[in-house]
């Protein structure tokens, strides 16, 4: 048998097979925030396609740090009883889950929140929406590390099996953890260590509040920024920290949202998808800067691999989680053999195929996903997540 379906532990918690679905934002919650019968089915396909292990889409914890008009919000007790039904339908397919709980920080829009986005530090016109953030207040880095740890234990009570931190994709955590977003010259600020405080006391805070829950970060090992933000270099660094701390799990990402799209994904770059969500005085431009990243973001198999391998050595008994690109099931299976991963994540391939890893165990060799990013394309319209490849809706 492949070791791609053998069991392995993330602390207490055995997953049946080395398959996970990435988080991936399906823009299917209500206005709200909250879960529709829509959503309970696309976790159900997934966990009746023998997925290991299910990442939720990133939820935001507080009211001002959402990011998108279809997000889960798992920011009041009011979300718990639609997440549970996400839970349950995937623990009846035999599959684990977990919540990935995060802020926005600056990457949102004051018209979505209802103020000026919030950042580390009020510095760096985004290059997307030339957004400046707010800087923080003490009391407002106090008011989100308890929403963190409040929104951990709701991920729980809804039948979540582990705790998903997330800190990469240029959201709230990785813009503090990041020199470039962060110049603070206070606690949160100014050295790797300072940094790193908000990530130590969510984590710290989430462990002394919900025991031995096993606790997974997502960080980011490369941000692609225009000058240095977080790095490989750094990215050990805050990975030997998390090792400190006795977190269970990490995966790395690379990429910021805002600032290195392409980053984040790889593969086609969904020019005409991308242009439609643009307003119409911002397409010319848009229009130069898409054609230049053509041709530029071909799709790597496991782009982030290299990261990895640079931060094991300090990571300890953590399971480690390799995202980005992974298509074909030998490749998949000779990162397990050698030790370089645990896990393998998989985004837009279950978008695509959800019943995949059945299919792999049928002996079909690889994804038939494109990477042609036009369910990347959807997101930026507010379309519901799904494979595109023949084109997205007409508008309504």
């Amino acid at each position: 048998m492949s070791m791609l379906f053998t069991p392995k532990k993330i602390g207490n918690v055995e997953i049946k097979n080395r398959f996970v679905r990435a988080a991936t934002y399906e823009g299917m919650a209500d206005q709200s925030g909250r879960v529709t019968d829509e959503l309970v089915s696309v976790y159900r396909r997934l966990a009746q396609g023998d997925t290991g292990l299910i990442l939720s889409s990133f939820m935001f914890v507080h009211p001002l740090g959402r990011a998108l008009h279809n997000q889960l919000g798992i920011h009041n007790d009011e979300a718990i009883s639609g997440l549970s039904r996400l839970a349950d339908v995937v623990h009846k397919g035999g599959g684990k889950i977990a919540f990935e709980i995060s802020h926005s920080g600056r990457q949102t829009r004051p018209e979505l929140i209802g103020q000026r986005p919030l950042g580390p530090s009020a510095i760096r016109r985004d290059p997307t929406f030339f957004i400046k953030p707010a800087a923080m207040t003490i009391h407002d880095i106090r008011e989100v590390i308890a929403a963190f740890i409040a929104a951990a234990g709701r991920s729980v009570t809804a039948g979540g099996d582990i705790v998903y931190v997330h800190a990469g994709g240029g959201d709230l955590l990785n813009q503090f953890l990041s020199p470039y977003f962060n110049d603070r010259t206070d606690e949160w600020g100014g050295s790797a260590v300072n940094r790193f405080r908000i990530v130590r006391e969510i984590i710290e805070g989430i462990k002394a509040s919900l025991g031995n829950i096993p606790v997974l970060v997502k960080m980011n090992a490369q941000d692609f920024t225009p000058k240095p933000g977080v790095t490989p270099e750094l990215a050990r660094e805050y990975a030997a920290m998390l090792a400190e701390i006795g977190i269970d799990a990490l995966e790395l990402t690379s990429g910021i949202k805002f600032y290195s799209l392409m980053n984040c994904w790889r593969g086609e770059v969904p020019i005409q998808e991308l242009l439609r969500s643009l307003p119409a005085w911002m397409r010319p431009i848009g229009r130069m800067k898409l054609k230049r990243w053509s041709g530029k973001y071909n799709l790597i198999e496991g782009w982030n691999l290299d990261y990895l391998k640079m931060v094991k050595p300090v990571t300890g008994n953590m399971a480690l989680f390799l995202v980005g690109g992974m298509r074909r099931f030998k490749h998949m299976e000779q990162v397990l053999i050698r030790g370089e991963a645990d896990f393998i994540c998989l985004c837009r391939p279950f978008i695509r195929q959800p019943d995949l890893v059945k299919k792999f165990r049928e002996g079909v060799k690889e994804s038939t996903c494109k990477s042609c990013n036009r369910c990347i394309g959807a997101v930026s319209n507010n379309i519901p997540t799904r494979c595109y490849f023949g084109g997205l809706p007409d508008k309504q």
